[in-house]
């Protein structure tokens, strides 16, 4: 009798045979441990771990890094949270909400969620141990959920971030009395190290909902960090935190 398989199933049946000759073997069996499956497109996964520093130029300047899968993971995690946090507190108003995802999505939750992942020795970059390089960590995290969203759906995305992540790495109750808000953080930091502080918008990328807001920090007119968000306010803070980072805050 002749069986028909849809795609999705034939490629849970075939995917064990060629990850056991596959070179990247290795590779396969780390991220099966992390993700709780096999990858189906491992580039996509190798690209998640691929700094921009040994990255190599493809076409028009652009660079074979893990920076937009990056951008795609940011946008992907914060739909997730959103999700979770307003099924969860349904009673709680929009400014509850929104400074509760941002400690859980925050540079410095998503360093130490990529350190205990191990996510940091998977890293390949030409960057030393330095504090202030910790933040590649927590980039090469959401790259990883990028690529999660790029070869398996939404629907496994969702799955990783909230029954491998939250529920496994994430304390609710310590996560909602934690302080946050590193903009106020430098600002005081600044005013007692009589140090300038600016924030500045550099750009505005696309236009209406799809606008980005390209935000620096500088310190003594000396750049500090910089960050991308469809929230100015949200572009300033995570450039707060990676500075307060960079600062050894």
């Amino acid at each position: 009798m002749l069986l028909l398989f849809s795609r999705n199933t034939l490629l849970k049946i075939l995917n064990p045979f060629f990850v056991y000759f596959s070179s990247d073997k290795k590779l396969f069996h780390e991220l099966k441990n992390i993700l709780g499956f096999f990858p189906s497109n491992i580039e996509l996964y190798k690209q998640s771990f691929r700094h921009s520093s040994i990255a190599k130029h493809v076409k028009k300047g652009m660079r074979d890094s893990n920076e937009r899968l990056e951008f795609l993971g940011d946008a992907v995690l914060n739909l997730v949270v959103a999700d979770y946090l307003f099924k969860m507190y349904p009673y709680k108003d929009e400014g509850f909400l929104t400074k509760l995802r941002s400690k859980i999505i925050g540079r410095s939750m998503l360093n130490s969620l990529a350190m205990k992942l191990g996510l940091d020795i998977m890293l390949d970059s030409s960057l030393d141990n330095n504090p202030k390089n910790f933040s590649i960590n927590g980039d090469a995290f959401e790259a990883l959920i990028g690529a999660v969203y790029l070869d398996k759906g939404y629907a496994c995305a969702q799955d990783f971030i909230l029954n491998r992540i939250v529920r496994l790495h994430i304390d609710m109750d310590e996560i909602e009395t934690k302080e946050t808000d590193f903009k106020s953080k430098i600002v005081e930091w600044a005013q007692k190290q009589r140090k300038v502080l600016k924030f500045n918008l550099l750009e505005e990328i696309g236009e209406g909902n799809d606008k980005l807001y390209h935000v620096e920090v500088l310190i003594d007119n000396e750049q500090k960090s910089s960050s991308l968000h469809y929230s100015k306010k949200r572009a300033e803070q995570i450039a707060a935190e990676k500075a307060c980072i960079t600062l050894g805050l």
